[in-house]
């Protein structure tokens, strides 16, 4: 049985086709890289992933257990703009995250200085033990991004989504934040989702890439037809090189 499941996924909005027919099975510990021109429906499928929607048709399952009505603990999310919160300080993002798997959000006593005491662990671990006192504005772009990656891991999700999550970064902290989550994963052994529009990162990165594509247009209604999964590379078997693809693809390259 596959870790996560995803069975005959529709989504729309109102009139407009989002996606259709959207089949996969991902095993657990792989790294899926989502790739597809703008608006064809990536993000959408990572808020279904996250729970965040619930699809128009079909299911989402992990490890067959039910569909997930709403976000939980098995599924931590990190976006393009830093997710962290702004008025608390680095250490207390990550003990926040803790909160989240408690019934009222919140820890108190000996169960919050624990959860102190595996923050600076974790900080220790992504590099941010000298700043633990200090607010996030105060962070350069990729020690946010790291504290968002971290915020996600300590509430210890099952799967990672994560949705352009090194766009906004000047390119030489980009390859490091691939270096830092490669690492994370390799130790974690985590699932993990990454919508990008770089071709390059989602191979380089990815075990297997999924492209989104609208499989044919109706002139007449563009909105008719929604996209889904045209290609799924399985990268470590020698899958297809990115400019291939993106010689076959031209649209990708509209992201």
């Amino acid at each position: 049985m596959s870790f996560v499941s995803v069975r005959n996924v529709w989504q729309r909005y109102g009139d407009r086709s989002i996606l259709e027919r959207v089949s996969v099975s991902v095993e657990k510990g792989e790294f899926i890289s989502i790739v597809g021109a703008s608006g064809c429906g990536k993000s959408t499928f990572l808020r279904m992933l996250l729970a965040e929607e619930r699809p128009y048709k079909g299911e989402i399952r992990i490890e067959g257990g039910e569909t997930a009505v709403e976000p939980n603990r098995e599924r931590g999310v990190v976006f393009q703009k830093y997710s962290v919160f702004p008025h608390m300080t680095v250490q207390e993002n990550l003990i926040a995250a803790e909160g989240f798997r408690t019934t009222f959000g919140r820890l108190h006593g000996a169960a919050r200085k624990e959860a102190a005491q595996r923050a600076d662990q974790m900080l220790e671990r992504i590099g941010l033990s000298h700043v633990a006192q200090h607010y996030p504005a105060s962070l350069s772009g990729g020690m946010q991004q790291r504290l968002a990656i971290g915020q996600a891991m300590a509430a210890k999700p099952r799967i990672l989504l994560l949705d352009e999550p090194f766009g906004a970064l000047d390119p030489g902290t980009r390859l490091q934040m691939h270096d830092f989550l490669m690492e994370l994963r390799d130790e974690t052994q985590m699932t993990v989702f990454m919508v990008t529009h770089d071709l390059e990162e989602a191979f380089k990165l990815g075990d297997r890439v999924l492209v989104f594509d609208k499989p044919r247009w109706d002139p007449q209604d563009p909105n008719l037809i929604g996209a889904t999964i045209t290609y799924d590379f399985d990268v470590r078997h020698g899958g297809i090189p990115h400019q291939d693809i993106l010689d076959q693809f031209p649209s990708l390259a509209m992201g």
